[in-house]
């Protein structure tokens, strides 16, 4: 697993010291973390999407048929296989960041997918057994702890008491922060990327590098890229999350 140097933290995303966050931090350990994911890694799996490829339906003619699997075929099981990174049942943890209240952020990376339980246990056994715990997360209740929830089932990694990491988060729950749908709303189509919403709230953005590169990056050994890209998702994460706590949310 990959180890990161010590980062300078931007000051705008620096903890905010502000009575309202301090009080909250002294009744509560927020868990504030992030992951980023990689498309199904089995060898030979692209070919089963390739098997899998069929033309649009509106596609009928055998010559439109024959020139679409040549000239597209290809990409659509690219596509398709890209999309596990989305799905939990097939796709792969590779990075999990993450800091409780104004602590240290702490990010492990797997280089290689015999890590990846490993990375979920380092994550889950720092979860404190003694006090309550909020996870705080960008889309999370949607994607990562549902994500994580499915790969720990996989690889067989003991997940931490329900209470401090719910199997089934709803926008209501008190263990839960979702800093989009705290935003957005939590209707099926209310989302906001965290980048839009650190623009309204004053808050370093992202970079030129998204999540829809870490899957590439990844293939090329680009380790310390991905894994510095989770630390500032879990910075920013917090800076959002502040936001709400000092203004009594």
């Amino acid at each position: 697993m990959t180890a990161l140097p010590e980062f300078v933290e931007p000051a705008i995303n620096r903890p905010v010291a502000s009575p309202a966050v301090l009080l909250a931090y002294s009744m509560n350990d927020f868990r504030y973390f992030d992951i980023e994911t990689l498309p199904d890694q089995r060898e030979g799996i692209l070919e089963k999407y390739r098997k899998e490829v069929t033309p649009p339906a509106n596609i009928k003619k055998q010559e439109s048929i024959d020139i679409w699997m040549a000239e597209k075929a290809e990409q659509a099981a690219i596509d398709m296989l890209g999309k596990t990174s989305f799905d939990g049942g097939a796709g792969h943890v590779c990075t999990i960041g993450w800091a409780v209240n104004d602590g240290d952020v702490r990010v492990e990376h797997m280089e290689d997918v015999g890590e990846e339980a490993d990375i979920l246990r380092a994550f889950f056994s720092d979860f404190s057994k003694y006090k309550s715990t909020t996870l705080v997360g960008h889309n999370s209740n949607r994607f990562d702890i549902p994500f994580l929830m499915k790969r720990a089932v996989i690889l067989g990694v003991e997940l931490p008491d329900d209470r401090a990491f719910p199997r089934d988060p709803k926008p209501w729950d008190k263990n839960t922060f979702d800093t989009m749908t705290a935003w957005a709303g939590a209707g099926k189509g209310d989302m906001i990327s965290m980048n839009k919403l650190c623009g309204i709230l004053g808050i370093v953005g992202k970079g030129n590098f998204d999540g829809s590169q870490v899957a590439e990056a990844w293939a090329n050994g680009e380790h310390m890229t991905i894994a510095e890209y989770c630390d500032d998702d879990v910075r920013r994460t917090r800076a959002i999350h502040q936001k709400f706590l000092a203004a009594g949310f």
